[in-house]
């Protein structure tokens, strides 16, 4: 597992990171279904959703970090 980098990043970082992940899940979500690839487009698309959550601020960034664990 890799260990988080100790260098803090902006939330304008992290946005953009996340809105870059998204994008590219979108992207990856195409080819599956071009190649009926049914439980991969299934998996992409959560992920699709919980990354636009994220951005939207309905999920936190990790549920393993959250206040008072």
């Amino acid at each position: 597992m890799v260990e988080p980098s100790s260098k803090q990043i902006t939330n304008e970082e992290w946005r953009s990171n996340i809105a870059y992940i998204r994008h590219m899940l979108g992207q990856l979500r195409q080819v599956a279904h071009k190649e009926n690839a049914d439980m991969l487009c299934y998996l992409l698309e959560m992920a699709y959703v919980e990354s636009g959550d994220m951005l939207t601020g309905r999920r936190p960034r990790s549920v393993l970090h959250r206040e008072g664990n």
